[in-house]
């Protein structure tokens, strides 16, 4: 994960970009992730970490109906969230994260391991939706960190 997100932290400096990140399931590990690389403070912007629907709808104004209707845990409140993490954060690249570390929470529509990842680069949105197998917490977590790394890192 760290050769991941040091090849990431590299190619945001050659391209001058700013990178933030709206979090949930993964609890600022991302952040984390990312700020422990050397130069770091170059690219890194904002990260928030939005844990509660409270949060998600007081800082990044994910609108009630969307959590009421969809869940916090879906494409949409993903995709409100990384819309609404651009406008507050201005960065190029706004990424947000959004699912079920478990091990309790799971339903049957949205079992443990459900993780939605939303990226925003210029007008361009990314909602990718993984379910990891793993049952365990932090094993549930570093994956969507490494999957969001693969991710970005063929993107940019």
């Amino acid at each position: 994960m760290k050769n991941l997100a040091n090849k990431l932290v590299k190619k945001l400096i050659q391209k001058k970009l700013k990178i933030s990140f709206a979090e949930s399931c993964t609890g600022g590990m991302l952040s984390s992730t990312i700020t422990s690389i050397s130069g770091s403070s170059k690219v890194f912007n904002l990260g928030l970490i939005t844990y509660s629907n409270k949060t998600k709808i007081d800082i990044l104004k994910v609108p009630n109906k969307i959590i009421s209707k969809y869940g916090a845990v879906s494409d949409e409140c993903c995709l409100s969230m990384v819309e609404n993490l651009s406008k507050i954060s201005k960065a190029n690249i706004s990424v947000s994260i959004t699912g079920i570390a478990g091990p309790n929470g799971g339903t049957k529509l949205k079992p443990v391991g459900l993780v939605y990842i939303g990226i925003k680069i210029g007008n361009k949105i990314i909602i990718k939706k993984n379910i990891f197998k793993s049952k365990n917490r932090i094993t549930i977590q570093k994956a969507t960190v490494s999957t969001f790394l693969k991710i970005i890192n063929k993107i940019i």
